[in-house]
This record gives C-alpha cells, structure tokens and sequence, in this order.
C-alpha cells in the first residue's frame, strides 16, 4: 500500500490506495486534501443517471448500528428498499435501487479521457434482522465503450468484449463474493476462477469470484472499496482488488478488461436487488439497505 505524499493521513478504509491523483468522497469526516473533493450525496453532485424504473433511493438519517465502529457513522445515507416478495428490476416486484454513477464532472471527464485505475468505496448497512436467502446483488465498477458499457450484465453475450461490469454479491448466510462479467476468453476465466477460497462459472456468464472470502455482518456499517486497473492493449495485465473493512479480500491479477482503445472505466454500478429472477431468491419480508460515504479516486 502506497502513502500519501502530503502530511494528511487518510486512516480511512474508504481509500485503502492513498496515493492517487485526485478524487471526490461524500465521506464528512475524510480529512481535507487538496486533491480529494467533498461533495453532497446528491444526483446532480455524483453524476447518477439510468435510474431503474420506479425505484427510488431517498437520502435518510439511517438506524443506528448495533455495534460502533473506529470511524464516525454515517448521518445520512441512500435508503434501499426490499419488499417482501421482491428480486431483480425485471419482475413485476422489484426491490433495492438502481442507477449508474459517474462521479462529478471533473472526475468523470477524466475517466473519459483515459484513466487507466481507479478506486471506488462506500459504507452500506443491512438492517439488524436481515435474512440473506439465496443472495442478492451490491454495486460495484463498471466500465466500457460507450452504450454498450451499460448492457454487460444479465447474460448478455453479445459484444461482451466491449464491456465489464464488477458488482459485488452477497450468498447465503451472508457469505461474500464478487460477481463479474468481463470479455469471454480463456485468460480471464482461469484468472478469476483461480481466486480464493470458491469460484465458479454462473449459467447466466457471469463469475462468482470469491465466494465466502469475507462474511457480511447485519446490523453494522461496513466499508467496501474496489479498484480497478485496466490492461495494456494486448496484454493481460488487467486487474481487479476487493477490501472489506481495509482488508484486502480478493485480488485478481492477468485480466484482460478491453480490447479497445476507446473502454474506459465508467464510474460505479449502483446496484442492489435479491436475486436471482425467480421466487426462491425473493426477500422474504420488507427490508431495508443504506448506502453512504459514496467515494472515487482516480489512482492512474
């Protein structure tokens, strides 16, 4: 882990990389850096846009946590939703929210302009009796050329090489992975599915990396980041980190990410949902999610 070049420390699991270029953070308490920008958890600040249908994600005071954590807690955060009966936007009872995030304009125009690794973060919470079923989806980076950047999930096939979506998952009993659609080729598929300490391919080509490598706990604030380094085009040395808490838990080395010149990271998939598209994934009550200290960093 590289350190910071000024004389602020971010002791904050929120940028387990702490020498980027520069970057924005919802985060109130990240200490002020001339290269990290604080903004309001708002659509116009953070660039979100696609929202999913009628789902809705409402700036809250959320619940306190069953346990403190070393970091102030969040005093406001995106409200998620989960009705009982409720999985993926595609059913006729969705649950949880949905949307792209882009970041603030100077942040995104870089991405645009060809950043090659970023870092993105946020703290979630699931409520203190949460029941996990089979699984459900968490967001996490995405990225490619164009429109099509937007359409690498759900099976699709077609173009894939175009595109990379990295959302995170939880599994039953709260076991952890993450859920990855990348160009279909024999590089990334041995990469990732050599990742501890379970990983396996999904009938919908997807792959869950990962899995159980680290456990979710209900009830408490939880810090997620991902970086995201693309490759060189026609090498694969493309990468993907996970940390939970600032504790590296997956770290997939020898991707291939693009094939093109013209994909580029796009900002976060802000994506969460039960499922799954079939009953037997569904919540099996009303519950509720809250996502807060939305953060990005652009590294190189």
């Amino acid at each position: 882990m590289s350190s910071t070049s000024t004389d602020h420390s971010l002791d904050d699991p929120l940028f387990p990389i702490q020498d980027f270029v520069f970057g924005f953070t919802t985060c109130p308490s990240a200490p002020a850096l001339p290269n990290l920008t604080n903004v309001p958890l708002s659509d116009s600040a953070l660039g979100i846009h696609k929202n999913t249908g009628k789902l809705t994600h409402n700036v809250v005071r959320p619940p306190p946590p069953v346990r403190r954590s070393s970091h102030p807690e969040p005093e406001s955060a995106w409200e998620a939703g989960y009705p009982k009966g409720s999985c993926s936007p595609k059913t006729p009872l969705p649950g949880g929210l949905g949307f792209y995030l882009a970041g603030p304009k100077t942040f995104s125009t870089a991405l645009e302009r060809g950043a090659r690794e970023a870092v993105f973060s946020y703290r979630m919470m699931l409520q203190k009796d949460w029941e996990w079923v089979k699984g459900g989806k968490l967001p996490g980076t995405y990225g490619g050329v164009g429109e099509l950047a937007y359409r690498c999930s759900g099976g699709r096939q077609h173009d894939r090489c175009k595109c990379f979506n990295l959302r995170l998952m939880w599994r039953e009993n709260g076991m952890g992975e993450l859920y990855a659609y990348t160009p279909i080729n024999k590089t990334n598929e041995k990469a990732l599915l050599a990742v501890p300490p379970f990983s396996k391919t999904n009938s919908d080509y997807g792959i869950s990396v990962g899995k159980g490598a680290w456990t979710f706990e209900p009830g408490v604030w939880t810090t997620i980041a991902e970086r995201v380094k693309l490759n060189s085009l026609g090498e694969a040395d493309g990468e993907v980190q996970v940390w939970i808490n600032g504790q590296c838990v997956i770290h997939a080395k020898g991707l291939i990410l693009r094939v093109d010149e013209e994909s580029h990271i796009k900002g976060m998939h802000f994506q969460t949902f039960f499922g799954g598209h079939t009953p037997d994934w569904a919540s099996p009550k009303d519950q509720h999610a809250w996502f807060a200290d939305v953060s990005g960093v652009i590294v190189h």
